[in-house]
């Protein structure tokens, strides 16, 4: 298997567990916990996919993705006080998740032939979107909303993996480079309480 489809399925199934999860302190039942799983695990790249054009989106070819999020749901339910457990563990695989997201997102955006600025904003669109939706639909704020830095690291991360091969760097180095800066952002900014002002 391909490093970065088992990374991406990986990524989809931690999504799919913080959907679950979120749906679960909602007190969701299981259908409702299922549909927040999905949205969570695709919703960003769903709409990325729409918004240039590429259908049908990636998780409709590949029933694969569909089985994790499925899975996820009684995994979940079921490992819920093990997983809780795990949060630091967690955080980090949807750290890696988001960052792996924006970039794979960046990349598909680019070889649309789209422009390298609008790559950046899909690559973000990618990473984030699904926790919106998730948000949106369990009447929360969502994350990007907030002052928290998580949107931004995308957006920092992605301007490196592009700014990294405009210097000829190899797409993998330059791919592995990206995401650890996005992990890197983000952890210190959760370590150390790290914000954007708010508006006033």
């Amino acid at each position: 298997m391909d490093l970065i489809y088992a990374l991406d399925l990986a990524g989809t199934f931690v999504f799919a567990i913080s959907g679950t999860i979120t749906a679960a302190e909602k007190r969701f039942d299981p259908f409702g916990a299922a549909v927040i799983a999905l949205v969570t695990a695709v919703g960003g790249g769903t709409l990325r996919d729409l918004l240039i054009g590429a259908t049908p989106v990636g998780w409709l070819k590949d029933t694969n993705y569909l089985l994790l999020i499925v899975l996820a749901v009684p995994v979940t339910w079921l490992m819920k006080k093990f997983i809780l457990r795990l949060r630091r563990t967690m955080f980090l695989f949807d750290t890696i998740g988001i960052g792996l997201f924006t970039i794979m997102g960046l990349q598909k955006t680019l070889d649309a032939g789209l422009s390298p600025a609008i790559a950046i904003v899909m690559g973000t669109v990618s990473a984030v979107f699904g926790g919106v939706v998730r948000d949106t639909l369990c009447n929360e704020i969502p994350l990007i909303f907030r002052r928290e830095i998580y949107a931004t690291a995308c957006l920092t991360g992605g301007g490196l993996y592009l700014l990294l091969r405009q210097m000829s760097v190899n797409h993998d180095p330059a791919m592995v480079t990206a995401i650890g800066f996005v992990i890197l952002i983000r952890s210190l900014a959760v370590r150390y309480h790290w914000s954007l002002p708010a508006l006033k």
